[in-house]
């Protein structure tokens, strides 16, 4: 179902809870929101149609509903009208994972080019402040925001993803300790490797066996916040 605010959202009860997920078209987002499905009424936000529609078939067949978000991140008029659309549909939102990322070419540190670093910055530092800025009050005090780290910064060939995945953490880490008494709760978790696309652009070739399993991954994480 896409988010339009001239379509009915009747079927959905009012006091089901909501979860936003950025970066749900595949890997450890889709995970994510099939996991959370039917418990929460997932938000599915990414950019490949065709993938957010394969997403909304396995939640269904999970007994689980989905509103699709086909959108670009580092559009703030995109984020604004489905922030909006949250807000005016269901008043809140319970629980956020922001698990979009874009991955830069690996290059050598003084090879970096600058439109690689530039989208870089653009996808993995503004766009997850931006949405901090639009998410926070729809979560208020009582919701929960969760990221996700990926310690390679510093390892060679990383430099435009690694730096900005870690300045995109940096954010989180400092919302999260503004936010330790007044809320929302906000956490970092760090995935163990899987067998993801933005792993094969990292790794091609790899041997992929002792990789963890995705959705074992996105229990694993779920589980983890629980306590």
């Amino acid at each position: 179902m896409p988010l339009d605010a001239a379509q009915s959202a009747a079927h959905i009860p009012a006091m089901t809870q909501t979860a936003l997920i950025t970066g749900a078209s595949r890997g450890l987002g889709a995970a994510l929101a099939e996991a959370l499905a039917p418990q929460y009424h997932i938000i599915a936000v990414g950019r490949t149609v065709g993938a957010l529609e394969e997403l909304d078939d396995r939640i269904k067949a999970k007994g689980g509903s989905a509103t699709l978000a086909p959108m670009n991140i580092t559009e703030a008029g995109a984020m604004q009208t489905l922030c909006r659309g949250i807000h005016d549909r269901w008043g809140k939102l319970d629980l956020w994972m922001h698990t979009a990322v874009h991955a830069a070419p690996l290059t050598p540190t003084d090879h970096i080019d600058t439109k690689d670093l530039e989208k870089s910055i653009e996808g993995n530092i503004t766009a997850t402040a931006m949405l901090i800025n639009y998410v926070s009050p729809l979560l208020a005090q009582t919701g929960h925001a969760v990221f996700f780290e990926d310690p390679i910064a510093g390892n060679k060939f990383y430099g435009s993803y690694g730096a900005t995945k870690a300045a995109q953490i940096a954010l989180a880490r400092s919302w999260q300790n503004e936010t330790v008494r007044i809320g929302p709760r906000v956490d970092i978790v760090t995935p163990n490797p899987m067998p993801t696309a933005t792993r094969a652009r990292f790794f091609p070739g790899e041997d992929r066996t002792p990789l963890h399993d995705i959705h074992e991954e996105a229990a694993r994480l779920l589980a983890t916040l629980q306590k």
